[in-house]
């Protein structure tokens, strides 16, 4: 049977180098689900995998829209599932890779919408609440009327969070009280590194470090400069919005990097509190990432 391999877990801690190693033993390729790898132009402050890195892995969903636009969980799905369903065809392996919890998901599960009729009225004035008053204020009036489907749903996927308002507008009750759902598409092992505490905070500041020296700032600068809005949503991830604050206003470097590692710590938790809750995860003690590629494959050709 046809079964996807998902690496997933909290940043920096080493999911990319695994994902390659895994990929040369299993004949696989990567579709990496990260939120903010789909941009062009965003590499350093995503440490972005070099070609170097890849070593000749077919890598996916990197690099598919300009920092201009926006992308989100319902972008990534539409683009993503047809790209896993061609891995398979060609009888290869594909290897889920990130830390986006809503993105892995959205693969793994085919989402149902409810089965409340769609009302083309509510859907505009939910619509143009998101074009005005931003995705954020739309996402905390669903979070009031239902909490449930609020925790499942990312702020950026607006079409998503539209319809769970249109259904109880509708029908007075919650999405998350019908019974649609949602459907596994196929079989899959997940792996994590289970680093401590401490461990992975030292991983993060020592990422954070080396994006500074390899130059974060003037990535972010460059981006400004060449026409990407401070208000742009690549621009609100964890290490750029930090650099454009400071820039604004005049914070040393030093400032701007510390700000970054106490927001990335703060980010990791949650990463790791969601996938504590993945059927089929298999955490696996760090080390060498030959000897963990070894071991992932093991357990993921046993099950």
């Amino acid at each position: 049977m046809k079964k996807m391999l998902v690496i997933c877990g909290p940043t920096a801690s080493g999911k990319s180098a695994l994902a390659v190693e895994c990929a040369r033993l299993l004949n696989g390729e990567i579709v990496s689900c990260d939120a903010l790898l789909v941009y062009r132009g965003l590499n350093i402050g995503t440490a972005k995998p070099t070609e170097e890195e890849k070593k000749g892995i077919p890598h996916h969903m990197i690099d598919v829209i300009d920092p201009t636009g926006s992308f989100s969980v319902s972008d990534f799905e539409r683009q993503a599932v047809p790209i896993v369903d061609d891995i398979f065809a060609r009888g290869k392996t594909p290897i889920l890779c990130g830390g986006t919890g809503f993105y892995i998901n959205s693969i793994l599960y085919a989402h149902a919408f409810g089965n409340a009729p769609a009302d083309s009225a509510v859907r505009e004035k939910y619509e143009k609440i998101a074009r005005e008053e931003g995705k954020e204020t739309l996402h905390a009036l669903l979070e009031k009327v239902d909490r449930e489907s609020a925790e499942k749903l990312h702020s950026n996927d607006v079409k998503r969070v539209v319809r769970a308002l249109e259904i109880y507008e509708l029908t007075g009750r919650k999405k998350s009280e019908q019974t649609d759902g949602s459907t596994p598409r196929y079989p899959f092992e997940a792996f994590e590194f289970l680093y401590p505490r401490e461990e992975l905070y030292r991983r993060i500041e020592a990422r954070v470090d080396k994006m500074f020296a390899c130059g974060l700032v003037d990535e972010v600068e460059n981006l400004l400069q060449n026409g990407v809005s401070e208000d742009a949503q690549c621009m609100q991830g964890i290490g750029y919005k930090e650099v454009v604050d400071g820039l604004k206003n005049g914070y040393l470097h030093s400032t701007m990097s510390d700000i970054i590692k106490k927001n990335t710590r703060n980010y990791a938790k949650r990463q790791i509190t969601f996938f504590k809750k993945m059927e089929n995860l298999h955490e696996i003690t760090p080390c060498e990432v030959e000897s963990a590629a070894r071991e992932v494959v093991k357990i993921y050709e046993c099950k």
